[in-house]
């Protein structure tokens, strides 16, 4: 009877300091001068492309399996990739002007990741808060994951933003029309 007893009082002591000490969460902060950011914007006539550079950013890990992320992107540091010269410096201050992502008065944007779920090996599927000049929408997204790097492709709406300049919605001439959806493409390195 004391042996039984004396187990119980064992099994019960280990078991409740297992649950005191549960798997800390680990939070890998990314290399933002290492890692990239870029963007593609399509319009009737073709489409343009450029970077815009992480400010910070952190991925949240449970053991091996992502928990969680957070990012701010600095909006001052648009830059096109396609265009050189004149072309370029024009489209760079209207990317940047009030027709587009005024940086003036929102010189960031932020993503915080609210749900991860497993896709696969090394693959998840990422839901998100995204702010762009002040909006909070929710996007979702794929995640891979190798090593200490990461890769994502987001696609984003832009007049969920309020980021209507040249779209259809506003009755835009079509040859003059730009496309709503721009593509992200998001190489990190932690």
């Amino acid at each position: 009877m004391k042996k039984t007893v004396l187990s119980l009082v064992l099994t019960t002591f280990i078991g409740a300091s297992t649950m005191a000490n549960p798997i800390e969460k680990e939070t890998k902060t990314v290399k933002a001068e290492e890692s990239n950011v870029t963007w593609k914007a399509y319009k009737v006539a073709g489409s343009h492309t450029g970077t815009v550079k992480l400010q910070s950013g952190a991925l949240e890990f449970d053991g091996d399996k992502l928990v969680g992320g957070e990012f701010v992107v600095d909006m001052t540091s648009i830059n096109t990739t396609d265009l050189e010269g004149d072309y370029k410096n024009k489209l760079d201050g209207h990317l940047s002007s009030a027709d587009f992502f005024a940086t003036d008065s929102n010189p960031t944007s932020k993503l915080v990741f609210t749900k991860v779920k497993s896709s696969g090996k090394n693959s998840y599927e990422v839901t998100g808060d995204l702010t762009i000049k002040g909006i909070t929408k929710p996007v979702t997204f794929d995640v891979s994951i190798y090593g200490d790097k990461a890769t994502a492709t987001l696609k984003i709406d832009r007049t969920k933003y309020d980021v209507k300049y040249g779209s259809g919605i506003i009755g835009t001439a079509k040859d003059k029309l730009i496309y709503d959806e721009f593509d992200l493409v998001v190489d990190l390195q932690m």
